[in-house]
């Protein structure tokens, strides 16, 4: 923790946290944090000595952000990139629905649900 109460994240707790574990190895894709941080200059973690990374709640955010552009959207990086720049993006950091894709499919089970009940009618 540091003086202002704020949390910070090692680079593999962030891998952890986003799922981003090989299938075949089971081994933690820390790589792909980093190659993101490369490409997204929204990324900044504090890195220290050692080239230790300490990412703070705001950077594990857009982590998020990124990976649900790219994987599970199919956006290019170039696209996410774009995603992420542009101000009026429907990926609201208040509004996780998007990026928790079991609640936003959730949400379209329910409503093919009302549709379908309704063309019975």
């Amino acid at each position: 923790m540091s003086q202002n109460n704020e949390k910070y994240y090692s680079i593999s707790e962030v891998a952890k946290i986003l799922n981003l574990i090989d299938n075949k190895t089971g081994k933690i894709n820390t790589h792909t944090l980093r190659f993101w941080e490369k490409n997204f200059k929204q990324i900044k973690p504090k890195i220290f000595s050692g080239r230790r990374r300490l990412y703070n709640n705001s950077d594990v955010l857009i982590l998020k952000k990124i990976k649900f552009l790219l994987k599970e959207k199919g956006l290019t990086l170039k696209g996410a990139k774009k995603q992420l720049n542009d101000e009026k993006s429907d990926l609201d950091e208040l509004n996780k629905n998007h990026i928790n894709t079991k609640n936003n499919l959730k949400l379209k089970i329910q409503n093919i649900s009302s549709l379908i009940k309704k063309l019975k009618d």
